[in-house]
């Protein structure tokens, strides 16, 4: 294992014990940083992650083997942009419709989102009556957009994901990370954080990948998700019990609706069957399904 690496116990419950259970053709922890680098962003035919172990103490999927902070920071820092990913139109409808899943529950309070990105549920948030919008995002280059997807509602807007101390506990309403607690190296930590910063009637929302999926069966190891920048994959179980051990109850897990052009995914069909092809004679009209993705939902009480 080079230098940038480390090796790490279950992320989940601290568990020793594990199995490995989906291997890349290209074994990550047996190449160079510079290899890998040059795998990090984009997408080739020849897979290359971690191996993924299953924890035998709590049956989460992780790796033990992985990047360390200070390699991932540089990774992420000079991560090209992907240009085989969903239109921005379809990303925005598909977290419209995560947003309008907890809208009508009466959220008060403050908002925090963990790696908004571009804003699009800052946006839809924005409507409601929200005090105070507390966004962490590593990405300066965004930061003013989203402010302004913050429509001039008080905001406070940070690029350190990890260190939630400005957030006054009990204060938040609504607290959100899309395909967020997959790429951290200590999700039970981030968790906790959130937990203390909730109102008595305040909700998590969280949406992951679903490594139970029919999607993942049918693919296998070219499910998208097995890649370098997933440390550790989620199903029902997993993500439950997780979430448990951090402190928060009323869980509710549901498959989430995303939308995709379909074109896109044709490539992805064909992607399956090992042909990569960057363009397929088809629209790009919208289609929303239930594919892969998972919902969650907690809270600090039962509700």
């Amino acid at each position: 294992m080079n230098q940038e690496m480390i090796a790490r116990n279950c992320p989940a419950c601290g568990g020793t014990t594990s199995v490995p259970e989906v291997e890349a053709p290209l074994k990550a922890e047996t190449q160079s940083h510079a290899v890998l680098q040059s795998f990090w962003s984009g997408l080739y035919n020849r897979k290359c992650f971690f191996t993924y172990y299953r924890c035998q103490d709590c049956r989460l999927l992780y790796n033990p083997n992985f990047f360390g902070p200070d390699a991932l920071t540089d990774l992420y820092s000079s991560m090209a942009p992907n240009m085989d990913i969903v239109s921005g139109d379809a990303v925005a409808a598909t977290q419209l419709g995560y947003f309008e899943r907890v809208a009508g529950r009466g959220l008060t309070g403050s908002y925090l989102e963990i790696g908004p990105d571009v804003g699009h549920i800052v946006a839809a948030a924005a409507q409601r009556s929200f005090d105070h919008f507390w966004l962490f995002e590593p990405n300066l280059a965004i930061h003013d957009v989203l402010r302004t997807a913050a429509a001039g509602e008080p905001a406070t807007i940070a690029a350190d994901m990890e260190d939630l101390s400005a957030v006054p506990d009990g204060s938040v309403g609504l607290a959100v990370m899309v395909h967020v607690l997959d790429h951290l190296l200590d999700p039970l930590a981030m968790l906790e954080q959130i937990r203390a910063k909730l109102r008595p009637d305040g909700r998590l929302m969280i949406v992951t990948h679903n490594e139970a999926s029919l999607l993942r069966r049918v693919m296998g190891v070219r499910w998208p998700p097995f890649c370098l920048q997933h440390p550790e994959l989620y199903n029902p179980d997993t993500i439950a019990a997780l979430l448990r051990r951090a402190g928060f109850a009323g869980i509710a897990v549901e498959r989430s609706c995303n939308v995709f052009p379909l074109d896109f995914l044709a490539r992805q069909a064909a992607w399956t069957v090992g042909l990569r092809l960057k363009s397929i004679p088809l629209p790009s009209s919208p289609i929303r399904l239930r594919l892969g993705n998972m919902l969650t939902l907690a809270g600090v009480s039962e509700i």
